[in-house]
């Protein structure tokens, strides 16, 4: 069976009697475990997902099938699905079984979405590579030898070597748009509280989202369409009005476009990302868009003022992993302190103690002031320097990585040059807006580049029928 790129292509075929949801699970089913050396899937619902697909059938049959009958998801492995076990790729919750079904995941199952697995990442979404969990590294199927980006890397690889059609993952700080860009898929990060948090695992609340992965704009935008909306079990959810998003994803307007000047003149940025991204704004000329060169004075101290906040966010989120109510308990503590220290310090791998530790530092007293309160008032200049940005341009472009997949191993030995991947991605999750990667070619290796265009708050109709718009007409 050949892969699929939307689920208007499988519905056509539902339609015309060529297909049914059981043949469908049983393809993706089929390439998870022919694919299995790409470490994608922690868990696959076999069972579960063909007796959906029964049941999924049949509604089809009788006319009574949801929106999404004939999507098969996986979910990455930080979304909470009843009675299923959920680990966030960590020794910590060993053992831990999810006691109910998150708002977002409970909405893809009432439209007839077929979950066929939970998906590897990064430890409790932190990193830039997905080679921090604890059951190993992901693979990027186009070259094995290489990371899938993070954290969500399970989750692009997985719609990247069809083993599921899409896939919902987190972006805290680019965790779905980076490792879109490296396995060449459409990475979709909404507006902060556009979808309830309720049922994802917190690593930092004020910047944590949950995104979608997918092939095609239409599926992001049915996806966004279901996921988005109020929720009485997240008080932080918006309660604004979701639009059809996937009704009308035409743009025929001339936007007005800005990209960051410093974005395209950094030392760090590959050369064939910054041509391959230059290209692309040249076509936007070229078709008529006003396109204009900006400066942005506070670039530099975007990415110190996300892993400031989110590593604090981190380090209070995570104290509830303590050994005591469940999860992993350190069989060698002899006092009630012991236990505490060495369940923690032999569950949580390096790159989460490192975020703890430091989100800690930045939260002790005498250091309150000088850094996460410092920080929190960078956040306010950077957003309000934005929303300036937004009240002359519909649209700001940039690349979505600094680079292309690099190898396994490159960046383990260096904290810092793996928070640089992050670059261009942070800027979105410190202000809360929405933003999204498109496939933007290749470079001479073959390695996927991504494209990243943002948007005002809310505005994530504009945003998509554009990105469309770039993706299909340049």
């Amino acid at each position: 069976m050949k892969p699929f790129k939307s689920l208007f292509e499988i519905r056509k075929k539902i339609d015309n009697e060529e297909l049914n949801c059981r043949q469908l699970v049983n393809h993706y089913l089929s390439n998870i475990k022919n694919k299995a050396h790409l470490n994608v899937f922690l868990e696959v619902y076999e069972q579960e997902a063909l007796k959906k697909a029964d049941e999924v059938d049949l509604k089809i049959k009788e006319g009574k099938a949801g929106k999404l009958a004939g999507m098969i998801i996986g979910i990455k492995d930080v979304l909470c699905l009843k009675d299923h076990p959920l680990q966030c790729s960590s020794k910590i919750l060993q053992g831990f079984v999810s006691q109910f079904t998150g708002t977002a995941i409970q909405k893809l199952i009432d439209e007839d979405a077929i979950i066929i697995g939970r998906q590897n990442c990064d430890e409790f979404a932190m990193g830039s590579s997905n080679e921090n969990s604890a059951f190993g590294a992901v693979l990027n199927e186009i070259d094995n030898t290489r990371v899938p980006g993070g954290s969500s890397g399970g989750s692009a690889v997985a719609v990247q070597a069809d083993l599921c059609m899409a896939s919902i993952g987190s972006d805290t700080g680019g965790s779905v748009r980076q490792p879109a860009a490296f396995c060449g898929v459409i990475g979709l990060k909404p507006t902060y509280s556009r979808i309830s948090r309720y049922g994802l695992v917190a690593y930092s609340s004020s910047f944590d989202c949950i995104g979608t992965v997918t092939n095609s704009i239409e599926d992001s935008a049915l996806l966004l369409e279901i996921l988005s909306g109020a929720d009485n079990f997240d008080s932080t959810v918006s309660h604004k009005p979701v639009p059809q998003y996937s009704s009308n994803l035409d743009y025929n307007k001339k936007a007005k476009v800005a990209y960051i000047k410093d974005t395209l003149e950094g030392e760090g940025l590959n050369v064939e990302i910054k041509n391959k991204t230059l290209e692309k704004i040249n076509f936007l000329k070229e078709s008529g868009h006003e396109v204009t060169e900006i400066e942005f004075p506070f670039l530099e101290y975007i990415l110190p003022t996300y892993y400031i906040l989110t590593t604090a966010e981190a380090s209070s989120n995570l104290s509830r992993y303590d050994g005591v109510k469940y999860g992993f308990r350190s069989p060698s503590g002899t006092t009630l302190e012991t236990m505490y220290k060495k369940s923690r310090s032999e569950a949580f791998g390096e790159e989460v103690q490192r975020r703890i530790m430091l989100g800690t530092f930045v939260l002790s007293a005498d250091y309150f002031d000088a850094y996460y309160t410092k920080a929190q008032k960078v956040r306010r200049i950077i957003k309000d320097w934005t929303d300036q940005i937004f009240a002359n341009f519909d649209f700001i472009v940039l690349p979505t990585t600094p680079t292309t997949a690099f190898k396994l191993g490159e960046h383990l030995d260096n904290a810092l040059e793996m928070y640089l991947a992050d670059l261009f991605t942070v800027q979105a999750n410190v202000v809360g807006i929405p933003a999204i990667s498109v496939p933007n070619g290749k470079d001479s290796k073959g390695l996927p580049i991504g494209f990243q265009i943002m948007a005002k708050h809310f505005e994530e109709q504009k945003l998509l029928s554009f990105a469309k718009f770039v993706l299909e007409k340049s």
